[in-house]
Order: C-alpha cells, then sequence, then structure tokens
C-alpha cells in the first residue's frame, strides 16, 4: 500500500529531518547535542556561533527544531487571530534565524509564498536551512544570508520580522540593539520568542517596552499594551507548545513518551490595530468534577481567575477543551 506523501509543513520539515541526520552516527550526535545543550544553558551570552560545523548544526537541528517550530507557530498562530481577518505577512525576515525553524512556523500558519529572508552567523546553519527548505515548494525561494547578528544590524524591510530564541545569545547592549533594528525593518508586525524561564520572560518583557516605544500595539499573548500585572520575581509569564519526541530526543534524554512539552515566552507587537482584545489563559485549566478554573489576564490590566462550571453551558464546554495560551472566551461560546 502507498502512502500518502506529507503535505503540511510540518510533517515535510520532519522527513526533511530525519534525511539529513540519516548517515550521522547516533554517538555522535548525541555527544553534539549534549555539548551544545550545555553551551546554550550557559549564562555568559557570546559573540561568536555556537554552531560551527555540519554534525553540530544537524545534531542540533533534529534536537531542538521541532521544539522551536512549535513555540512559534503557537505565537504565530496567536498574532493571525489578533489580526484583520484574511490578513497575512506581506514578507519575512527572520533575524538569527539559522536553520529556518521560523518561516516553517510561518508556512504553517499562512498559506500561499511570500518574499523570505533568514540571517544568521553560523554558514552550517544557514546550508542546512538552505537543504531542508528544498523540500516545502513554498519555501524554495527564501534567501539563506550571512550576517552578524549584533551591534547595529542594518535590515531590510519586511512586512513579518521574526527573532526568535536568539536574545539569549548576545549582550545586553546587542539585545537591544537588535530589537530596535528589527522595530525599524517591520512594516506590519514583529514577533519574539525566548525560552519560557524566568530569565527568557524577562528579556521578552524588555523587549516589548522596546516595541511599544518604537510605536507598536501589543497584539497578543498580552491583552493589553499596558505594564505586565505580574509582580516581578513572583512568577513569569510563559506558555506550552507540545513536540513529538523524535528518536534523537529519547537516545539523548532518555524516556519513553512520545512527545515533551516546548515552554516558551513571546511577544507579538503590530503596527496595525489588532482585534479587541480578549483575555489570555495564562496557566494550565484546572479540571475539576462539574468546573473547570482559569488563570487568566484580561484586558482590564490585571490577572483574575474565573470559574466556569456546568451551568454556563456552551462556555463551560469550550473551557474543558481550552489550552494553556488560549484566548477566552472563543469567539463561539456564550455566558447562559
Amino acid at each position: 500500500m502507498n502512502l500518502a506523501a506529507p503535505t503540511s509543513p510540518a510533517e515535510i520539515l520532519s522527513g526533511a529531518l530525519a534525511r539529513a541526520l540519516d548517515g550521522l552516527a547516533p554517538t555522535q550526535a548525541s555527544q553534539a547535542v549534549t555539548r551544545l545543550i550545555e553551551n546554550y544553558r550557559g549564562s555568559t551570552p557570546t559573540d561568536a556561533p555556537i554552531l560551527r560545523d555540519r554534525a553540530d548544526v544537524t545534531a542540533y537541528a533534529a534536537y531542538r527544531m521541532p521544539a522551536t517550530f512549535e513555540a512559534v507557530r503557537s505565537a504565530l498562530a496567536a498574532l493571525a487571530d489578533a489580526a484583520p481577518e484574511g490578513w497575512a505577512p506581506a514578507g519575512q525576515l527572520d533575524v538569527g534565524g539559522g536553520t529556518g525553524a521560523a518561516v516553517w512556523a510561518a508556512a504553517a500558519t499562512w498559506q500561499g509564498e511570500r518574499a523570505v529572508t533568514v540571517l544568521d552567523w553560523a554558514e552550517p546553519a544557514l546550508a542546512l536551512g538552505r537543504e531542508l527548505a528544498r523540500s516545502a515548494p513554498q519555501l524554495r525561494a527564501t534567501r539563506w544570508q550571512l550576517a552578524r547578528i549584533g551591534a547595529s544590524p542594518e535590515l531590510d524591510a519586511a512586512g513579518l520580522v521574526t527573532v526568535s530564541y536568539v536574545l539569549k545569545e548576545l549582550t545586553q547592549a546587542d539585545r537591544r540593539s537588535v530589537v530596535d533594528a528589527a522595530a525599524a525593518a517591520a512594516t506590519e508586525a514583529v514577533v519574539i520568542v525566548e525560552p519560557g524561564t524566568p530569565d527568557g520572560y524577562t528579556r521578552v518583557l524588555e523587549a516589548r517596552d522596546q516595541l511599544l516605544a518604537a510605536g507598536f500595539r501589543i497584539a497578543a499573548p498580552c491583552p493589553h499594551s499596558a505594564a505586565c500585572p505580574i509582580e516581578p520575581g513572583t512568577d513569569w509569564c510563559h506558555f506550552s507548545a507540545r513536540v513529538s519526541r523524535t528518536s534523537l530526543h529519547r537516545q539523548v534524554k532518555g524516556g519513553s513518551l512520545a512527545y515533551e512539552d516546548e515552554k516558551f515566552s513571546y511577544v507579538a507587537a503590530t503596527r496595525f490595530e489588532p482585534r479587541p482584545p480578549r483575555d489570555r489563559i495564562v496557566r494550565r485549566p484546572q479540571i475539576r468534577k462539574g468546573q473547570v478554573l482559569l488563570d487568566l489576564c484580561g484586558a482590564e490590566e490585571q490577572l483574575r481567575r474565573q470559574t466556569v462550571t456546568k451551568r454556563h453551558g456552551a462556555l463551560y464546554r469550550a473551557a474543558r477543551d481550552a489550552d494553556w495560551g488560549d484566548a477566552w472566551p472563543p469567539p463561539s461560546a456564550s455566558q447562559e
């Protein structure tokens, strides 16, 4: 029996990564991933690329690219939900995009072809990104451009500028420079994604302030453009995306689950007026007998908990299906 060819960007990317990894010894891949994880988890920003050669790039892409793809896709879905009906970015510039997870995420969010450019300072990462993109018709025309990501980058204008999992690698001064340059280059929207850690959230908050100062409006995840209502040091705003675990994931990390959850923080900001905001679910919903507890960040610029019970009818059914990071309430549900 013939199996259907993969059609979604997620499926195409998974197959392309498997082919790229073929021929790399499992032990070599595992050692490369372990070393690179230690580098990325370090606290000292770098002014040089961490991915050094084909083995580094291939192993780390197979291990990390699916998680980055799912996190960025979640952030872009929130942007799409907040944008006017029918909106799609005129083009995309991915700053520090490496092997291109964010451009694959955009292809999964909006149909059709658009002008796309990926900038990175690691030529091996760009080379693998170019190779992977040949598997996706909508990405074959993508430009893969070598560029230093740091102080005063010169960025061409694009409808959407994405900066994902990059700011941690930079000094504070370079982070500010990159975010300012992204804001200046974006004609429609900027999306910044960082790991869902307290430090990652702090970097996203700093970028959020810069984007607001540059005249942008916050489209997601915040349902307002005021200060974050979370008291510093008490908590941090982050979300979760489910990622299928590959054999490389299981080899490096151990464990038997077929998935893992990628925690991330993000901000999506626009030059256009986003749709009227809804609340955002900022913690995993707690489902109890006959009720669902939702922790929400609201347009009134504060955190609150809502208890939805069976007597709420359609809203209760929606709450049982709601997920961490969703806007609330969904348009199809209403109080009864």
